[in-house]
């Protein structure tokens, strides 16, 4: 067995935490959920910390909010696929969009269930990943206007996420610009420039954060505790509010070196072996989680001595060495995640969830 935990008093440290510093600059956030993968347990404990945005990239997982509490506003935070334009309309009170086809059928649909439907209209600020390009801007938002149920509140950009492009004072304050120059030109209200995410928040701490950007939407640095932008860990907030314990299922002192003519193992890699290993022997441990599970790169034993052998579909194998610790079979050994172990976890339906 493999369970993996939310602590609970260390998600509500950190939100509280960044609530108080957005509300002191007069942000509003937006609370991403991508990471709980729509899993009900977890999304109750975080709704329950009254956030006044949810946002996720995936329609199910806005369903499942909704289920828990229609009241809270919801965010679909990447360009909306036509074939679920029904859908995003029916769970999304605001989608975030690029496309002007695709805004039509929002906006055809928002009609047909007698909704006003609200967008963040994404502008390319040098990520490429989703974005009008800056030229089109202005024309853009001309056809957006046009339509009907169709309310644009607010412009918005992504970085870091694809390429690793930082946010930095001279792109935001041109998000904030093409705001200026929208409302002027169309005498219409912006109400959000939607510039930050998790690495933008150090920017606020070193007074480089335009006074435009109003809006940020906020998952690792909520899930994890990092200073995003260095990546690193913050000193202001909690760590490891998700950790993973796998049961060990095997545990037998063995050679540290295969013997046999090698081929290629389950993932298409060979392997080479140091001769001076051979003949030394270690404990190796057999876990019951495997690279169905979680990337072992993204995952780390939160005991030192502990090395990775290697792993298969179900399986991961560590090395106890000596096992001073006197571990048995099963008992569990426990792993710290970063972000993106935290999320495979979480989307992997063999391994258990836990609030404690």
């Amino acid at each position: 067995m493999a369970i993996i935990t939310l602590h609970k008093e260390r998600l509500q440290y950190n939100f509280e935490r960044l609530d108080y510093f957005f509300k002191l600059k007069e942000i509003q956030w937006s609370v991403v959920t991508k990471i709980l993968c729509g899993n009900e347990l977890f999304l109750k404990e975080v709704l329950s910390l009254m956030p006044n945005q949810v946002c996720d990239s995936r329609v199910s997982n806005l369903k499942a909010i909704k289920k828990i509490n229609p009241k809270v506003e919801t965010i679909y935070i990447k360009p909306t696929p036509k074939r679920s334009v029904a859908s995003v309309v029916k769970y999304a009170d605001i989608s975030m969009n690029t496309d002007i086809e695709t805004i039509k059928l929002l906006s055809a649909e928002a009609q047909k269930q007698n909704k006003i439907h609200k967008i963040i209209i994404m502008i390319e600020l040098g990520e490429l990943r989703e974005g009008v390009m800056r030229d089109n801007v202005i024309s853009f938002y001309d056809q957006v206007f046009q339509l009907k149920n169709i309310e644009v509140v607010g412009i918005g950009t992504n970085l870091s996420c694809l390429y690793g492009v930082l946010p930095s004072t001279d792109k935001l304050i041109q998000l904030s610009l093409y705001k200026q120059l929208i409302e002027a030109k169309f005498n219409k209200k912006i109400q959000y420039v939607s510039g930050g995410s998790s690495v933008t928040i150090p920017l606020i701490f070193q007074n480089k954060l335009p006074a435009g950007v109003n809006h940020f939407r906020v998952g690792e640095t909520l899930y994890q505790g990092t200073d995003v932008y260095r990546d690193a860990p913050s000193n202001l907030l909690k760590q490891d509010i998700f950790t993973l314990k796998a049961e060990i299922i095997e545990l037998i002192e063995k050679p540290r070196v295969p013997e046999g003519d090698f081929g290629t193992n389950l993932e298409g890699k060979s392997f080479k072996f140091d001769e001076k290993q051979i003949g030394k022997k270690s404990f190796r441990a057999i876990l019951d989680l495997g690279i169905l599970d979680v990337d072992q790169a993204n995952i780390f034993p939160k005991d030192e001595n502990i090395k990775f052998f290697g792993a298969s579909s179900d399986m991961i194998i560590v090395d106890l060495q000596t096992n001073d610790k006197k571990y048995k079979v099963g008992d569990y050994l426990e792993f710290t995640l970063n972000y993106m172990g935290a999320l495979r976890a979480m989307n992997s339906s063999y391994i258990e969830k836990v609030v404690e």
